[in-house]
């Protein structure tokens, strides 16, 4: 576990977009530490949950390397962890995908519709207001994103556009449909930073 004032925070590192994360990451103090098996998941004050094709995580989590981590997860998630899904990562933090029955981790309380935008020809950045990151618009880039088409009772929707719900909290749970990895805006990253309990 990191020192006092300093997290440690573990990006899930089997596919995707993890290195963005880390380079967000490491620009706000964090440490971080890759994340490929089950072990890995050993002291970490937090966990993201990059963008990335979740079939493919799915079935990378069921090879002898990183077989088990999905319930080490869940497990911790249960217990507290910190845990932030973005695009895919949301996807895999899911209790409900629409018409899949793909792997999933399943801790947040939401409904997931996969490439809810379109095709990656599709993507796009659209501003978007999420008050809780004060009242500047975030750059939310879309890419082949999911939407949140629905969220329990006990889910804080933080931000919204026409299709659904962009970003929303439960707990310790954080998901985000669109990448803020990938923009300079580093204040989806600070709000995570901030769920943390030392």
């Amino acid at each position: 576990m990191a020192s006092k004032g300093k997290a440690l925070v573990g990006v899930l590192s089997l596919q995707g977009d993890f290195r963005e994360h880390i380079e967000k990451l490491e620009s706000l103090g964090a440490q971080t530490l890759d994340v490929r098996r089950a072990s890995d998941l050993a002291g970490i004050d937090a966990l993201i949950l990059p963008g990335g094709e979740s079939t493919a995580v799915a079935i990378i989590e069921s090879s002898h390397a990183a077989h088990g981590i999905f319930d080490e997860i869940r497990s911790m998630g249960e217990s507290g962890l910190p845990i932030w899904g973005t695009c895919m990562g949301s996807i895999l933090l899911a209790k409900n995908i629409e018409g899949s029955k793909q792997g999933r981790i399943g801790l947040m309380d939401i409904t997931v519709r996969r490439n809810a935008f379109g095709p990656q020809r599709f993507s796009a950045e659209t501003p978007l207001q999420i008050p809780a990151l004060g009242a500047l618009p975030f750059p939310g880039v879309f890419i082949r994103a999911p939407i949140l088409t629905a969220v329990g009772e006990g889910v804080e929707v933080l931000g919204r556009v026409e299709q659904g719900t962009v970003m929303a909290r439960e707990k310790n749970l954080l998901a985000t449909v669109f990448h803020p990895e990938v923009v300079d805006d580093a204040r989806v990253h600070e709000y995570f930073l901030s769920m943390i309990q030392f």
